[in-house]
């Protein structure tokens, strides 16, 4: 795309550069998936899943993963890569995107980052690397975690790095030990192995949000149990979902666990779990909102898709 020149006797401002990666972003329930498969479409792009859940085979229902019907021949790339028992492992999933990423662009297609994650979503579309992990630390902090909980923990981070305890939840028993770990095995604060992001590629980032998001959650979350939710969780039992350290622990997956354990009845589980979701939006909108870079979409619009083309279009399109 050549600049027009001006008549004002500056020079033209130059083209942009077409990004190389579209990543589409924004709260759940906002409409996320829909958009990618009509962007799919419309740029011959494939999807590749940054959701952190989604990864885990058998969690269908309560990660709202698309059908094959629902993908309308839509390649996607990086869902159920694991058993619902393996830990979390972000440099894993970082290698795995990069290389699908790589791999479409090779074929002349354009990539589809398409998810909620925002950890993930950076360590795919930023440069650097994650410190190592030491089995017998981890295992150790485990089962303090498993003895006590997660609020002794946080209150050691919150000594050791006030930076991270401020931006980990005090529920989140998981990335509070992982923070205590790479502090005990590199002796520095876990902030300071997350440098200031160098890109990895172009990416432009469109966030699809909506004023109705609350309403939308619940009808999401009654929309789970008609399906068969309840009896999702219960079948993932034998192979070990109850006990594993990452998926028992994603939203709904952990009520529902609950109530199947007797912890609380059926429908304070389907409560907590829109309580939850609404709370989580929240969260992924402030994660959002710290990046100038991300260019919000109403998905309620109902000419949402042209205007995601448009600004992509403005972008200089897809490399």
């Amino acid at each position: 795309m050549s600049s027009v020149p001006s008549d004002t006797g500056q020079a033209p401002a130059p083209d942009p550069v077409a990004p190389e990666v579209v990543a589409v972003v924004g709260p759940t329930a906002a409409g996320k998936s829909a958009l990618s498969i009509a962007l799919a479409h419309a740029l011959r792009g494939e999807v590749v899943n940054c959701d952190s859940m989604q990864v885990y085979r058998g969690m269908d229902i309560g990660t709202a993963k698309l059908t094959e019907d629902e993908r309308e021949g839509v390649p996607h790339h990086l869902l159920d890569l694991w058993p619902v028992t393996a830990p979390a492992s972000v440099a894993e999933f970082q290698r795995l995107a990069r290389a699908a990423i790589d791999d479409i662009r090779c074929r002349g297609k354009v990539p589809l980052l398409v998810g909620g994650s925002g950890l993930y979503q950076r360590a795919v579309l930023e440069d650097f690397d994650f410190p190592g992990t030491d089995p017998a630390v981890r295992a150790r902090l485990e089962a303090e975690l498993e003895a006590g909980g997660p609020a002794p923990l946080h209150a050691r981070l919150a000594q050791a790095d006030p930076v991270a305890a401020a931006k980990i939840l005090p529920s989140n028993g998981r990335r509070i030990v992982r923070a205590l770990e790479v502090i005990e095995i590199t002796g520095q604060p876990f902030t300071a192995s997350l440098p200031e992001p160098v890109p990895v590629y172009r990416c432009l980032q469109l966030a699809v949000d909506r004023a109705d998001l609350d309403v939308r959650v619940e009808q999401r979350v009654d929309r789970m149990w008609a399906a068969g939710f309840v009896d999702e969780v219960r079948g993932l039992l034998p192979h070990g979902l109850d006990g594993s350290l990452t998926a028992s622990r994603a939203l709904g997956y952990q009520q529902v666990l609950a109530f199947l354990r007797g912890e609380c009845e059926e429908n304070e589980a389907h409560r907590d779990t829109v309580t939850g979701t609404r709370r989580f939006v929240r969260r992924q909108r402030s994660w959002l909102r710290r990046d100038p870079s991300v260019r919000w979409l109403d998905g309620a619009a109902p000419d949402l898709v042209e205007q995601a083309i448009k600004i992509i279009d403005s972008a200089g399109g897809v490399a």
